[in-house]
């Protein structure tokens, strides 16, 4: 069978997408399938590469292809495939190319329209969490046109509702892109600025010292999740450019943590997930204090798959190897497809 990988896109997380793909295209191509790489511009550009019958040797191999343009990324309907959008951010992993896929009626790995849409976006995850009961860290939501007309009553409620340090975060977008640590108010309105260049809804959360704990869920109806992963960090918070260009962020797999603990982490992981209807994957980020006081963070619908990533670490540790956790999702896939189109096409009697 053929496998489609699209990476690259049109977000922050070009570079990443990139990282990503050539892994899982490895992966799949020594699970015995072909691979057809699509390569999409910063523009939005769609480019067919070469199709693949071998490993890759490294990520430069991959950014080398031959690539032709797409006239009609539609005809990806004409061809017996599977497709892996490894593409992280808005227009990746928000739900914008998932309907695309579900138009052109073809299997894809991963959560569907609704629950991709909702894992991005932080201010509406953050409320289907607060309804599924998940403890979370004191928040502060609001857009662009809320801060132009009131700068001076927001900044009030963030130090009214907050304490510093605060953490300020584009609502739609991963990866530390366009994420601050403000110390002070003057810190704040910079960091406000820095992330509405990403997004026009912000969310300022309380910060809190406390470990950044991770967990990979996998499956659609029946799940599964990992050990319980945590980030081994010599600063409170890390950049882009940190966590995936210079990987000074070390794991610790599995977390030194009490069973009971540990056990409570995957039940939220697993609550988050089913909270936004997830499908395929996820991994579920939280913070877990020295008290192991236990928050929900974020879910993360589309993960990282470079070579620093904690996703396929988590499960690599929990006994499944990156070839074998490529060939599952693909099946996912391929089963969650035949569950929708069921769905869409009931008996009629």
């Amino acid at each position: 069978m053929n496998v489609t990988i699209l990476y690259g896109g049109q977000s922050a997380e070009h570079e990443v997408s990139i990282l990503s793909a050539f892994n899982v295209a490895n992966a799949a191509l020594e699970g015995g399938y072909t691979v057809q790489p699509i390569f999409i511009t910063k523009e939005g550009q769609w480019l067919k590469g070469d199709l693949l019958n071998e490993p890759l040797n490294q990520v430069e191999d991959l950014e080398g292809l031959t690539l032709e343009r797409m006239a009609n990324p539609g005809e990806l309907a004409e061809v017996d495939t599977v497709v892996f959008p490894v593409l992280h951010g808005p227009n990746g992993e928000d739900g914008t190319i998932q309907g695309f896929l579900e138009v052109l009626n073809l299997p894809y790995v991963g959560s569907g329209v609704t629950a991709s849409a909702c894992g991005m976006d932080k201010i509406i995850s953050k409320q289907l969490f607060e309804k599924a009961g998940l403890p979370q860290v004191p928040y502060v939501a609001f857009n662009r046109r809320q801060w132009q007309e009131d700068q001076e009553s927001w900044i009030q409620k963030c130090e009214g509702n907050l304490l510093y340090p605060l953490f300020v975060k584009p609502a739609n977008m991963g990866s530390s892109v366009g994420i601050s640590c403000a110390e002070n108010q003057e810190e704040l309105i910079e960091a406000v600025l820095e992330a509405l260049i990403y997004d026009s809804r912000i969310v300022v959360e309380q910060g809190i010292t406390a470990d950044e704990c991770e967990v990979a869920v996998l499956g659609n109806d029946d799940l599964s999740v990992s050990v319980v992963g945590r980030l081994v960090k010599d600063a409170q918070f890390y950049d882009y450019d940190q966590k995936y260009i210079n990987n000074t962020v070390t794991m610790e797999i599995p977390v030194q943590l009490p069973e009971a603990v540990t056990d409570k982490i995957q039940k939220y992981a697993l609550q988050a997930f089913q909270a936004i209807d997830g499908s395929g994957l996820s991994r579920v980020d939280f913070f877990v204090t020295s008290n192991h006081d236990i928050y929900i963070n974020e879910i993360n619908t589309m993960p990282g798959f470079t070579k620093f990533s904690m996703y396929p670490e988590l499960w690599r540790h929990t006994g499944l190897s990156f070839r074998d956790l490529v060939e599952e999702l693909i099946q996912l896939a391929l089963r969650q497809h035949r569950a929708r189109q069921e769905l869409q096409q009931p008996n009629i009697k």
